[in-house]
């Protein structure tokens, strides 16, 4: 089955050109000119990889990034203004998974999305995900790649879960933030350390009464992240 992209941006000609490249690499390419266009086609179809720029008519990609975390964990990956390193921490904030800066070239888009598509298509392939771990009042489902907090469900984004369910099942093994970076997001990624403690703070402010005084997702500082249920 081809994989599913959706492409957001009010540039016809970047559109144009993406559209044309991945559907030469056998993908099935939608488009949409404006946050409201991407946001219902989003709820409508589910899609791989959504490529998501920041600037867009009617709502922003911040916006739409946002909308979209409240119903599904597809990746989304931003698209950001050249060095414009606070577009990049909102996207994550927001819950995106990665961003590229523009002007990008079009073999580093293909990259990222075959990067993201390939760590999906293993954590499907994995049969060890049939796994349901309680710490507490913290429960994961990692078949259902679900979490419960006091058994109300907690909505996680896909990078999110996936640090979680890694530290959970390392229990009090100190991971820096060099080595979650290689393991969740992948070598080839080329973000840094800021990437991992953006999530690391949102994964607190989901799963922890009280983020600073966290109960779950420890800080060994000058080291790294550890869990400790």
């Amino acid at each position: 089955m081809s994989k599913k992209v959706l492409v957001v941006d009010d540039e016809k000609l970047i559109v144009k050109g993406i559209r044309f490249s991945l559907e030469q690499d056998g993908m099935d390419v939608d488009c949409a000119y404006d946050g409201e266009e991407g946001l219902t086609m989003a709820k409508h179809k589910e899609y791989d990889v959504i490529l998501l720029d920041v600037m867009l008519p009617k709502l922003t990609g911040f916006e739409v990034c946002q909308q979209i975390r409240e119903f599904s964990d597809m990746p989304i990956i931003m698209l950001t203004a050249k060095g414009d390193d606070m577009d990049k921490i909102l996207g994550l904030e927001y819950g995106a998974d990665d961003y590229i800066t523009k002007p990008f070239n079009i073999l580093e888009v293909k990259a990222r999305i075959k990067a993201i598509m390939r760590r999906s298509s293993k954590k499907e392939a994995s049969h060890e995900t049939e796994k349901i771990a309680t710490f507490g009042e913290l429960k994961i489902d990692c078949e259902s790649r679900r979490v419960y907090i006091r058994g109300k469900e907690v909505n996680l984004t896909a990078k999110e879960f996936d640090l979680l369910e890694l530290l959970i099942f390392n229990p009090n093994k100190v991971y820096s933030r060099e080595n979650l970076l290689n393991t969740v997001w992948g070598y080839d990624y080329p973000g840094d350390a800021r990437t991992v403690d953006v999530h690391i703070r949102r994964l607190r402010e989901k799963i922890e009464d009280n983020p600073s005084e966290p109960k779950y997702i420890h800080t060994k500082w000058g080291v790294g992240y550890f869990f400790q249920g």
